[in-house]
This record gives structure tokens, sequence and C-alpha cells, in this order.
């Protein structure tokens, strides 16, 4: 097998994560109806899933390092797998189903954290030449990813019927599952076989730019993930439009959107400064939350969903290459701790959201609404950095 087998695996391991962060919202109007839970409890399966993804990234560079790129990238594929067959079974034969769920998506997450931590490196360090353009390439699989699980998702629900959502969460395992195999054979590079070492954590520390470029990265997550693991309840319940038009025009208008900014920003970076891009992207950011919450029309409400996609698609992607150029010789640490900070912002986001929601009776507009939070602090960070640091 060669280098390209390698990236196949990488690319399909961030439709594993895609799959692991997006298939269960797509069920939390039905978690809500089938198990009575109410909206705020739903809200910490997503803090539970990225929390326990930071913890993962908090561990990783420890027992990665004693086990190895390839066991580590393989029993991340077994976890999330598990999780997935797990959100089949548990609920129902546990006495309460919601423990049943907490444990199954703590089993996939620990899937989802190792495979966030391995992907980009394991791709960065195939012997390819325009690495720029393989990373993009990369990062808008976890969009397609995320679409196609919408899309197909939906076609299942339509056609079998969403009682039957057991099946096809086992049918999701079969992704992470059979890529298991897969990493099994092809080849691993290691990234930092001749890199030097970079800063120390206590040296970024220091750093006032290093704090800006966190507050970036925990907007960036809020911003992509308030909305995008709320969009599908919000479709149903705040928009009283069906299962199979919210899921369409709510998180798979979103995903594809986001990827269409990923690979439109990979084509014409030359043209548009990644800084400007930023902003444009944060005042889009804020100005589709207000049309999500205020809109009096369900068909604008929906076309906020796609167009906060759109405007969210760089933002992660985009301060890890600020951050690159701001901070040379940031190294892993800098990389892993915007991870954790970025993950701490997808799990903050949708939680913020869900409790304003539970605080005004289930209501997600005036989740979304309080939400306008982030983009206001993601602009103001890029106007921070715009005044002060070198790019």
């Amino acid at each position: 097998m060669k280098h390209k087998h390698t990236l196949a695996a990488c690319f399909i391991g961030y439709i594993t994560q895609a799959i692991v962060n997006n298939f269960a919202p797509l069920l939390f109007v039905t978690f809500q109806q089938s198990y009575r839970i109410s909206l705020d409890r739903i809200a910490l399966l997503i803090s539970f899933n990225f929390g326990i993804q930071l913890l993962v990234d908090l561990l990783s560079a420890g027992f990665v390092d004693r086990m190895g790129y390839r066991a580590s990238i393989v029993g991340g594929h077994l976890f999330a797998g598990l999780g997935l067959l797990g959100l089949a079974f548990l609920p129902d034969h546990m006495p309460d189903p919601f423990l049943g769920l907490m444990i199954s998506v703590a089993v996939y997450a620990i899937g989802g954290g190792v495979i966030e931590v391995l992907i980009s490196p394991i791709a960065e360090a195939c012997p390819t030449e325009n690495k720029e353009s393989v990373m993009s390439l990369l990062h808008s699989f976890y969009c397609w990813g995320h679409g196609g699980v919408v899309l197909l998702s939906t076609l299942f629900f339509a056609l079998a019927g969403i009682g039957r959502w057991r099946y096809l969460a086992c049918l999701w395992a079969l992704v992470p599952l059979g890529n298991m195999a897969f990493f099994l054979r092809v080849p691993i590079w290691h990234v930092n076989g001749t890199e030097e070492k970079g800063l120390e954590i206590r040296q970024l520390l220091r750093k006032e730019i290093f704090w800006v470029m966190i507050v970036l990265m925990l907007c960036a997550g809020a911003c992509e993930q308030a909305v995008s693991q709320w969009a599908s309840a919000f479709a149903e319940k705040g928009l009283g439009v069906s299962k199979t038009v919210g899921d369409l025009a709510g998180p798979l208008f979103f995903a594809v959107l986001m990827g269409l900014a990923r690979l439109l920003h990979s084509r014409f970076s030359d043209r548009l400064p990644l800084h400007r891009f930023m902003v444009y992207s944060g005042g889009l950011c804020l100005f589709s939350y207000l049309l999500i919450a205020l809109s009096p029309w369900p068909a604008l409400s929906l076309l906020g969903c796609g167009l906060c996609g759109f405007s969210v698609g760089i933002l992660w992607p985009g301060t890890f290459s600020m951050a690159a150029a701001e901070i040379r010789g940031g190294g892993t640490a800098m990389f892993a701790l915007f991870a954790l900070a970025g993950d701490l912002g997808c799990g903050g986001g949708p939680a913020y959201v869900g409790l304003f929601s539970g605080a005004f009776q289930d209501n997600l507009k005036c989740g979304i609404l309080a939400a306008v939070l982030f983009p206001v602090l993601l602009l103001a960070a890029l106007g921070w950095q715009k005044r002060y640091g070198k790019i």
C-alpha cells in the first residue's frame, strides 16, 4: 500500500468524526419524546461528548507516545464503533435510558477524541508534495461527512421510519469498524521525526497573542456547534416543519455550505487575506444568528442555518493558520492547546444554547439569540489581533 491509501483512511477518519458528533443530534427530539428527557438534559449529551474529547486531548500526548500512532488510531476507531453500537442498545436495557445514552456517548467520544488528535498529524506526515492542499481537503471531509450523515440518515428515516433509528446506529458503526481494519494495513509515518522542538507550554502562556488565539478557537468551536448541534431540533420544534424537511434544510444545508466555504478559501486564499476573510465570516455569523432567532418566517430562519454553516467554515482552520503565522515555533503543545480550546467551545456553545432555551420553556430561538455573544467575542478578538499582531 502507498501513502494515498493512508490519506484515504484519514479522510474516512474525519467522516467517522462527523458521525460521532452529528448523528445523535438528529435524534434529540426522538430522545425527548421516547425517553421523556428535557432539552436541558439533552444539552448535557453535547457537553459530555466534547468534554470527553477534551479530556482525551489532554491525555493523548502521553499514551500516544507509549502506544504508537497505529495502535492509538485503531483503538480510537474501535471505541467510536462500540459507542455507536451502544447507542442502539444501552438506553433500552438500563433502568434510566439517559444513563445508557451517556455511557454510549462517553465511549464514542473517546474514539472521537483520539481520531481528532491523530488524523491531522498522520496526514501531515505522508510524503505528499502540496501539504496545504491535502490538509484543506482533509478538513473539508468532516463537512462532507456531516452532510452525508444528515442526508443518508434522513433518507433512512423517510423510508424505514424514525422508529428504526437503532438499526441505523448499527449501520453507521460499520464505518469506524471498517476503517479500523484499513488502518491496520496502511503505512503510517510520524510527523515529528525531524522537526525541531516547539515552545513549551509556560512559554506560550506568557504570550498575549496566544491568549487571543485561544479566544478565537473557543469562539470558532462555539459559533459552529451552537447552531449545528441544534439545527435539526430547532427546525422540528421551533419552526414546526417535518423532521425530513428539518434535517435537509437545517443540518445538511449547514454542513454543505461549511464545506463549500473551506473549499473556496483553499482556492482563493491568495486573493483574499485570511484576516479579512475571518472578519467577513464573523460578521456573517452574527447576522445569521440574528436571522435564525428573530425572523418571523421559518424559511428565513432555515436560510440563517445555512448561512451560519458558510460563515463558520473557515473559523477553525483559519485560526490554526493564523496562529502558525503569529507564533513561530509554537509546535505540538500550541496546537494541542488550541484543540482543547476548540473542543471546549464545541461543548460549551450548544450547552449554553440549551440552558437558555430551557429557561424560556424550551424556546430554541431564545437560546440562539443569547448565543450572539460568541460571534461578537470572535470579532473583538480579531480586532485585537489586527491591531497588535504581526499579520
